[in-house]
């Protein structure tokens, strides 16, 4: 394929369609309210949402560092598929067969969660309803797969591996899923919970906290309750949940492909087994979608290494189409890849670490909080209290990041990369 460079310039955003949401202005002098939600992604603003639904006015602040959508929820790939956790061969010998059941369960619905959700707001996002792929490119990467697919068939779940993989070594079906323009989903509720009576503020950054009241670089807000859902910006806050780290990870976009090369890729996501290795999706007008390949732990990373890493997923495209867009986003790891979901003191509530997989757990962790700041909790099953998740927790492991471990880090991402250099997928269409 002709090289990136030699075509005009892409853009760096994501072709989501232009955000029309309303600026917020700052927040400025002493602000009071009963329920401050800070972070205006899909996670808090589905707090503010759903608490809004149940108490109408509630005297709800939602503040945001940038805008609603400026971090991984505007700038995401758009793919909404049951995942939590580790995989699931790992979370059975980790917590044992039924927690591991239960959190991929938890995740199918979330799925349809959040298909419903963006019923509710009438959101043009793009929604399309499908399965998704999960593929391996080589021998080695097929026996990863095969062992997960017998995992899902030792717990009686529905992703089964494919008789026939299409071109790749092992191909393993998960029937519920979707794609969408993530970024016009977030605007629909910024646009819902104003409606609501919200107050919002842009461009706001929490400069220090302590309870019930933040700092800002123009005001203070004291609230009786607090939600920080800020993902991997826990660290600058210096929030005692452990380590959330922050992960840059790259991602381009074509422009509409022809139909038979369209009708060759198929209507379902894919997306490649090894870790850091690429996936792809088309968008309803036709342009293909790929992410993944080298990422970068603590960001921002230098612009030479960004392109090398879009260069990367532009190497494994069909050959002769053209790159419009290319961006970079940032998502929030954990040392377990669970996420970190819980109270960190008496009325503060943080969510983040989602770990790439946090379109449709977004809108269920706002779901849970809500339910946790009203005091609903779901009914159980049998009576009884239902055990917790692990991920509803209050911190997560410790993880060296900075210093003399960045070094370390840094190799550690670049053999993934590696790996999935030399097992993953191409798409060749």
């Amino acid at each position: 394929m002709r090289s990136p460079r030699t075509e005009p310039r892409p853009r760096e955003e994501p072709p989501w369609r232009p955000d029309d949401t309303p600026r917020a202005g700052r927040l400025t002098g002493r602000v009071t309210a009963d329920v401050a939600v800070v972070g205006a992604g899909l996670t808090g603003l589905t707090t503010a949402y759903r608490l809004l639904t149940r108490a109408p006015g509630l005297d709800l602040v939602l503040v945001d560092a940038g805008r609603p959508g400026a971090g991984a929820s505007g700038r995401g790939t758009g793919l909404l598929g049951p995942r939590v956790g580790p995989p699931v061969d790992v979370a059975r010998r980790r917590f044992g067969d039924e927690t591991a059941r239960r959190a991929y369960e938890a995740s199918v619905g979330w799925v349809r969660q959040t298909v419903q959700l963006a019923g509710e707001l009438g959101a043009d996002c793009g929604l399309v309803p499908a399965g998704q792929l999960v593929v391996a490119g080589s021998p080695r990467a097929a026996a990863v797969l095969t062992r997960r697919a017998a995992a899902y068939r030792a717990l009686g779940l529905d992703p089964e591996l494919l008789p026939d993989p299409g071109g790749f070594h092992a191909a393993l079906r998960f029937p519920v899923a979707a794609t969408l323009d993530p970024a016009a989903l977030t605007a629909a509720l910024a646009a819902e919970v104003t409606r609501r009576g919200a107050r919002r503020y842009d461009r706001s950054p929490v400069r220090s906290l302590r309870p019930g009241e933040l700092t800002f670089p123009s005001g203070t807000l004291r609230a009786r309750r607090v939600v920080l859902a800020v993902n991997g910006f826990a660290r600058s806050l210096r929030l005692p949940v452990g380590t959330v780290a922050p992960l840059e990870v790259r991602a381009v976009a074509t422009a509409p492909l022809p139909p038979a090369l369209r009708a060759r890729l198929g209507a379902e996501p894919v997306i490649d087994v090894t870790p850091l290795g690429p996936y792809y999706r088309l968008t309803p007008d036709g342009r293909l979608i790929m992410g993944g390949g080298p990422a970068d732990c603590p960001p921002p990373s230098r612009p030479a290494r960004r392109e090398r890493a879009w260069d990367w997923l532009a190497g494994r495209l069909p050959p002769d189409v053209e790159i419009t867009h290319r961006w970079s986003g940032r998502i929030g790891m954990t040392g377990d890849d669970l996420p970190v979901v819980g109270r960190i003191a008496p009325d503060t509530w943080f969510a983040g670490g989602c770990c790439g997989h946090g379109l449709a757990l977004s809108v269920a962790t706002g779901a849970y909080l809500a339910d946790a700041l009203t005091g609903h909790a779901p009914p159980p099953a049998d009576g009884g209290p239902p055990p917790p998740l692990p991920w509803h927790r209050a911190r997560g492991p410790w993880l060296p990041t900075g210093g003399a471990a960045r070094p370390a880090l840094g190799a550690y991402l670049r053999l993934l990369a590696h790996r999935a250099g030399r097992d993953g997928i191409r798409c060749a269409g």
